[in-house]
């Protein structure tokens, strides 16, 4: 049995909920990645921001990322995957929420972070199909 612990990307970093987007697209520029985890004040995922977030919902409406929280702008509530998870309840949990980046806990801790890019280097061609045609298909 596959795990989400296997294919998952490791050394995933927080946010803080109260920092500001600047910081996050300064952390997101340092690391190379496309989203952070959100956490809370007991270090709790609270939900994801991504680059896509901090264009779309505050530039392009004139809003300044260095006065905007990241709490602001996260919506919903977080999924999450845990750890010792079969590779198969990751596509279900991102197929059904229709989502490109799960955050992976283990004992209440964030371990990891699966992507579509973990997907496709660690799944057969069949099971990548099925999950673009699922999250992306409207």
């Amino acid at each position: 049995m596959t795990t989400t612990k296997d294919i998952m990307h490791r050394g995933v970093r927080w946010i803080y909920r109260e920092e500001t987007l600047d910081r996050a697209a300064q952390l997101m520029r340092e690391l190379n990645i496309g989203a952070l985890p959100v956490s809370d004040q007991n270090d709790r995922l609270c939900g994801i921001i991504t680059d896509r977030d901090i264009v779309v919902k505050c530039v392009s409406k004139g809003h300044d990322p260095a006065r905007v929280r990241c709490a602001d702008l996260r919506e919903g509530t977080p999924r999450w995957v845990d750890a010792s998870a079969d590779v198969s309840e990751v596509l279900r949990e991102m197929e059904s929420h229709r989502i490109k980046r799960l955050p992976v806990i283990e004992g209440k801790k964030l371990v990891g972070m699966i992507s579509e890019a973990d997907l496709a280097e660690n799944l057969s061609e069949h099971q990548v199909a099925d999950f673009v045609k699922h999250v992306y298909a409207r």
